[in-house]
């Protein structure tokens, strides 16, 4: 039986996108045979994960790399460590005085539910600007910012059609003047693949001293991983605070079978052919504008790029008939037999095509003709 089965719990098709609510991504069958294969042995786990960063910074063309528990977690390792980088000690012997007078800028513009980790260390955050287009922090306002006691610059990159917040100044021009006053700048990337050039472009092409991607959204391996890569001299820093030596990363515990897991999905997802998942994401969009298109319940459009800003479209339901409405629709589809996920964002539903196959697809294009002909 299956253990959701067991558990009396029905499996999703997911047609919302890599949602941490619904367990982010599937892994491959690979990689989930070598997590069973890193199960079955002990390993010294220091030399493993000095083995998996190694072969992991040569593949992405970076010079470090870091496995994390979770990208928030990662966040909040750059972050602590970039003020150990400052006084130089590791974080477990710097004073409480010194850790409240350290400051970390940000854009008020990127502030988001996800940056509570920096919370977490205690710093002192310098928030800049605001979420609109109204008084744009220019060069000059941002290098104003800093002062004897930064340690970092925490940015989000946005992208046209992306959740960020206009309000912040560009990343190239972000990490041009940090590097004049000699401050690292840490990138939250987590949902920023595909393209995977994302992988190098924050650090080898623009100069950002580490980004942070989930492991468990487009990437495909263990949800409860994340990748740091980056420079060596701030990832060092970040090894050392990290499980499973006695600082604060302790905590943050990552299993061997995950740490096997993330090294194989990221190798697959580099040898992956990313123009033939775009094109099957395109034609799953394409033909539900087709089938639909004279339909007097509900039509769809084109939506690109899709909620998080990445370069694949998604199918905007329109709704046509005053029968129902996008609430309808969302329960209506959780109730078959094979329940289907959607998301409801800004007032519309959206198929997003990311996470299906090809016969999940038609699972949920026939549960859409399915209501269009009850709808009749």
């Amino acid at each position: 039986m299956n253990i959701y089965d067991e558990l009396n719990l029905k499996k999703l098709i997911n047609a919302a996108g890599t949602y941490t609510v619904i367990g982010g991504s599937k892994m491959s069958e690979t990689t989930l045979d070598k997590m069973n294969e890193a199960a079955r042995s002990n390993v010294e786990i220091k030399e493993l994960q000095n083995a998996i960063h190694n072969r992991l910074a040569a593949l992405t063309n970076n010079e470090s790399c870091v496995i994390s528990a979770g990208a928030i977690v990662g966040i909040y390792l750059c972050l602590a460590s970039a003020i150990s980088m400052k006084y130089k000690k590791q974080f477990k012997h710097l004073t409480k005085s010194e850790i409240e007078k350290a400051e970390i800028i940000m854009f008020k513009a990127h502030r988001n539910p996800y940056d509570r980790s920096i919370g977490l260390i205690g710093c002192k955050l310098i928030e800049l600007g605001f979420a609109n287009t109204i008084d744009i922090v220019d060069e000059e306002t941002f290098e104003q910012a800093f002062t004897e006691n930064t340690c970092a610059v925490f940015y989000l990159p946005s992208s046209e059609g992306g959740w960020v917040a206009p309000g912040a100044l560009d990343l190239k021009t972000t990490i041009q003047v940090s590097k004049k006053h000699h401050v690292p700048v840490i990138v939250d990337a987590a949902a920023q693949l595909p393209p995977k050039s994302n992988l190098w472009h924050f650090t080898k092409e623009l100069g950002a001293d580490a980004v942070v991607f989930s492991g468990g959204k487009y990437l495909k391996g263990p949800q409860s991983t994340g990748v740091i890569l980056g420079k060596k001299d701030l990832l060092d820093w970040v090894s050392r605070h990290n499980f499973p030596n006695y600082d604060i990363g302790r905590m943050h515990k990552i299993s061997r079978e995950e740490l096997v897991g993330i090294y194989n999905a990221v190798k697959e997802y580099v040898l992956s052919d990313e123009e033939e998942e775009g094109n099957q994401a395109t034609w799953i969009v394409n033909d539900l504008i087709q089938e639909f298109d004279k339909s007097n319940c509900f039509t769809f459009e084109s939506s690109y790029p899709n909620e998080a800003g990445q370069p694949m479209p998604r199918a905007k339901m329109i709704i046509q008939s005053s029968k129902i409405n996008v609430e309808l629709v969302r329960d209506y589809l959780l109730s078959k037999e094979n329940p289907i996920y959607t998301k409801i964002d800004n007032g519309y539903i959206y198929i997003n095509p990311m996470m299906l196959s090809l016969e999940e697809y038609k699972i949920v294009k026939a549960s859409l003709l399915e209501l269009q002909e009850e709808l009749k």
